[in-house]
């Protein structure tokens, strides 16, 4: 996943190792080793890097040039018919929080999985608000297929919660690099100003380096969670409908924990899991009682994103 051209000859000894903590179209907010950020600018006309981007900048008067864009360990995006959007990477997990009210979307829970599945990122989900009591319990219930299939999910109150439940909730993130997504009403502004103090003054400081205000943000923002610098939240607004065209029909059920185990059983090796005879998806599905088997639910979620993949691949 290495970005950009070799730099030039005689650049090498000039270039400074940094991590992009915040992205503004074609500028970029690059913090080095001493901790100190500046804005730099991509070089040529394509603007590659993302937050989370380890990069090699050449510094020149108050602000630099991103030279390279070092390796990554992964990338978590989505793409649609229009676009692609990244959100960061070289990620360890993604903090998918969701509330008892509004109610969550499990279609978008699921996108959101997957994306992560694809690229090797560890998800963990979230779900706050639990004094609303019956509200969380619903919601709580309608989990029930993914801790079966493994996803940790945590239970929250991030506006009447302990210090014990904060505590918990730091030990997950703990030496960490976590992105945090969840849609609007979810608590996630919260949840951000409740681990990280600092955050607003973080946030004063992007705007002062980018010359008050005359830059806005609207991707992800990376946030130091501990003075010595090895827990980082990232925060990224919005949650919209993720859109998954990258991802391969083929390969959808390899993304799904609750779907994975039965392909083994079918039939047919390019089995799409929707009309053939002798799939092993169908079956579970009809058998769905049980941990290992496959609510329908989820399996409508499958459905009707193996439907849109395979249109969207005709064009």
């Amino acid at each position: 996943m290495g970005h950009t051209a070799a730099p030039r000859a005689g650049l090498m000894s000039k270039l400074v190792p940094g991590l992009i903590v915040a992205n503004y179209g074609r500028h970029f907010l690059v913090e080095d080793t001493s901790g100190q950020r500046r804005i730099c600018h991509s070089r040529g006309k394509k603007s590659l890097g993302v937050v989370g981007d380890r990069v090699q900048w050449l510094p020149s008067q108050d602000e630099g040039t991103i030279e390279v864009i070092e390796p990554r360990r992964n990338l978590l995006y989505r793409q649609d018919e229009v676009r692609t959007k990244s959100f960061a990477a070289n990620l360890d997990q993604v903090l998918i929080l969701i509330a008892a009210e509004p109610e969550f979307s499990a279609s978008q829970l699921s996108r959101a999985l997957i994306a992560a599945e694809e690229q090797h990122i560890t998800p963990l989900i979230a779900l706050n608000k639990r004094d609303l009591t019956e509200p969380f319990a619903r919601a709580w219930e309608r989990l029930q297929p993914y801790r079966d299939m493994g996803y940790d999910v945590l239970s929250l109150a991030l506006t009447h919660g302990s210090p014990a439940e904060d505590q918990a909730l730091e030990q997950r993130l703990l030496g960490q690099t976590t992105l945090v997504l969840g849609p609007s009403g979810a608590g996630k502004s919260t949840l951000i100003n409740r681990l990280i103090p600092a955050a607003l003054a973080q946030t004063g400081t992007l705007s002062q380096a980018l010359n008050a205000g005359k830059h806005t943000t609207t991707s992800t923002t990376w946030y130091w969670v501990d003075a010595a610098h090895t827990t980082a939240l990232l925060d990224s607004p919005g949650f919209q409908e993720f859109g998954l065209t990258h991802i391969d029909p083929a390969q959808l059920a390899a993304y799904m924990p609750d779907l994975k185990p039965h392909v083994a059983y079918c039939k047919f090796y390019n089995c799409s899991h929707l009309h053939e005879p002798g799939c092993g998806v169908i079956a579970a599905v009809k058998a769905a009682a049980g941990a290992d088997g496959i609510s329908a639910n989820r399996y409508q979620i499958y459905s009707d994103l193996y439907a849109q993949l395979t249109q969207t691949k005709r064009y």
